[in-house]
């Protein structure tokens, strides 16, 4: 892709370096120099090497692991460059942590998508792009313009190739439905719906199947795997209701704990993620594979840089 982007500035922290020189590479515009180190007692150190006066300045940020320091890392940079006098400061955070949190389910309980919009705002942020936020409504905690990508129809597409035309797409749970239909759709795919309860945080029982998927492939969408309990119990209980394949994506492979261990035991073929977070070493290969969103994100850039519609890349 040979651009001719007027005054723009790329800028990445610590938390998913890859992504950001694959973005940089797509968009023929280079990263600025920038340094993010610690110092001695562990606070951060920004050093912007370049001029962003003026400039469009795009901080490529996901808040992954560990996401208390890739959060502050994010904020300080938009400190920077808002003080660096930057005239357009835009947050691209491709996974965009504390979402899980979005609303009170029970006494006393915090919002953490609500807070973190809210630093993100305070710092600086003129605009936040990020992909497939946890719920649709986070959009709503900003007081700035949020560009919500999706890689649903890049997982989709992923496969084309690979399923039979007799593939049930399933929602882990009653909540990815809207997601699942989307993913479906692509694929012109009948949809199925587990229903399950959750005792306590990353714990969950599978109660019941909505739909038809005896005899058929499966594959199971959802946004975040974690520590990949409620995927690898769900695949195992799709298999006990007559399931002949089943195969799993998401957009943000958190992979934290026992996660990898897990897919690689479990009953799933394959399990698809992208790459806005960077996967850890072990995860590699075998039945998980990479996609990546490089493309998504520079063509939202480039866009927001030129003033295009954005939304139009997914129609």
């Amino acid at each position: 892709m040979n651009l001719c982007l007027g005054g723009i500035k790329l800028i990445t922290g610590n938390s998913n370096l890859e992504l950001a020189k694959k973005i940089s590479n797509e968009l023929d515009v280079p990263l600025a120099k920038c340094e993010v180190t610690r110092f001695s007692d562990g606070e951060i150190n920004v050093n912007i090497s370049e001029t962003v006066r003026g400039m469009d300045v795009f901080i490529i940020q996901s808040t992954c692991s560990p996401v208390n320091e890739n959060l502050m890392e994010t904020l300080i940079l938009i400190d920077a460059v808002k003080r660096a006098s930057a005239g357009r400061i835009n947050a691209v955070i491709p996974y965009y942590g504390y979402a899980r949190q979005d609303r009170k389910t029970k006494a006393r309980e915090p919002i953490t998508a609500k807070l973190v919009a809210d630093l993100l705002t305070t710092a600086g942020a003129d605009r936040v792009i990020s992909m497939d936020l946890h719920a649709g409504q986070i959009q709503g905690y900003f007081d700035i313009p949020v560009d919500h990508l999706t890689a649903v129809p890049l997982l989709a597409n992923y496969f084309k190739d690979i399923i039979s035309p007799d593939t049930v797409v399933v929602s882990p749970d009653l909540g990815g439905v809207t997601r699942v239909r989307n993913f479906a759709n692509v694929l012109d795919l009948p949809i199925a719906i587990i229903e399950k309860r959750r005792p306590k945080a990353n714990v969950s029982e599978v109660m019941n199947v909505i739909g038809d998927i005896e005899g058929k492939d499966v594959i199971l969408v959802d946004d975040i795997i974690d520590t990949a309990g409620t995927i690898c119990q769900a695949a195992a209980a799709l298999k006990k209701f007559g399931a002949r394949k089943v195969y799993g994506c998401a957009t943000h492979g958190v992979l934290s704990g026992p996660a990898v261990e897990r897919i690689f035991n479990s009953e799933l073929e394959s399990f698809v993620v992208t790459d806005t977070i960077p996967l850890p070493e072990e995860a590699m290969g075998g039945k998980i594979e990479v996609v990546s969103v490089a493309n998504i994100f520079a063509e939202a850039i480039r866009r927001i840089n030129t003033n295009e519609s954005v939304s139009i890349i997914f129609d």
